[in-house]
């Protein structure tokens, strides 16, 4: 099966004139509306078109695939880099129970982490740990709603190393200024999820050729990023509405944290150790008395 989930769409192209007409009734609809079928079930598809479930399954057997869910996730990864934020809004409001939102959507997040769980590469994730404590130094890249994951995990490196440095830009050029200096020996992490932003790919590639090593975190390994990565680890992202959820990225995320942290226990318990008398003495966090009489006790 190729990689470039686009050939499935000139393979179903070029296979059309030859098809029965069941065939090609589902052929024509997912060419036409290949958003929509991504997010079909089998049954839905076939009642869709008019034809039975049964003949839906056959059409992708025939198109090389072990069944319908196959067909079904190669069309969902297509789409990902794909739909406008318009589109996404209509794809989802037929995936989303509109009566219990925060049901389904909290249901959905459980679903992306759980998926994650079962198809995480731990020996990939160990290479990408000791890959982080060699590091001369430490770039990190995410932008647009990546943004908030390179800072969550910037936030937290930053008090666990000394040589990390959170790419913050809002333009390309900046971008470039601030890893000109990658190179060999240093490590960059890019974050980058549906939609997949150029300017991450692009700032990726360069670093590359400039000798750093790249670890990407991203959603399948067929994003345009992991094609640029020394190392990749793949979390699964979906789409609620027009929002990106990216809990288990983030999951992901918190886990490379707590195992870089344990294996740089002492360091780490020294810095904050450090750190909780300076918070004490500039009033950083409320300070509770657990001791201190409630009121209804005066």
């Amino acid at each position: 099966m190729e990689n470039n989930n686009q050939n499935m769409i000139t393979r179903i192209q070029d296979r059309l004139p030859g098809m029965s007409k069941g065939h090609k009734l589902i052929a024509s609809y997912i060419i036409n509306h290949y958003d929509k079928a991504a997010f079909m079930t089998a049954a839905k598809l076939g009642n869709t078109v008019g034809v039975s479930e049964s003949t839906v399954v056959r059409f992708a057997i025939e198109l090389g695939y072990e069944g319908y869910p196959k067909l079904q996730k190669v069309l969902q990864e297509l789409i990902k880099s794909k739909l406008t934020s318009v589109q996404r809004i209509e794809v989802t409001s037929n995936r989303i129970n509109e009566s219990n939102i925060l049901k389904s959507v909290l249901q959905s997040d459980m679903e992306k982490i759980k998926l994650t769980m079962e198809e995480i590469d731990q020996e990939g994730f160990d290479r990408i740990v000791e890959c982080i404590l060699n590091a001369k130094k430490i770039y990190i890249l995410g932008v647009r709603a990546s943004a908030p994951l390179a800072s969550f995990l910037g936030f937290y490196f930053n008090l666990i190393f000394d040589n990390v440095s959170l790419v913050q830009t809002t333009s390309v050029s900046e971008m470039f200024e601030q890893v000109l200096r990658a190179s060999e020996g240093d490590v960059v992490i890019g974050i980058s999820f549906p939609r997949y932003s150029k300017r991450t790919t692009k700032a990726i590639q360069f670093v590359k050729s400039q000798g750093a090593s790249v670890i990407v975190i991203t959603d399948s390994k067929q994003s345009p990023i992991a094609a640029h990565a020394d190392y990749c680890i793949t979390a699964r992202s979906d789409m609620a509405s027009f929002v990106d959820s990216l809990v288990a990225p983030l999951s992901v995320i918190n886990a490379l944290i707590v195992a870089i942290g344990m294996r740089k226990k002492e360091s780490v318990y020294n810095t904050f150790e450090r750190l909780e008398t300076i918070w004490d003495e500039y009033n950083v966090y409320e300070k509770y008395d657990v001791t201190e009489p409630s009121r209804k006790d005066e």
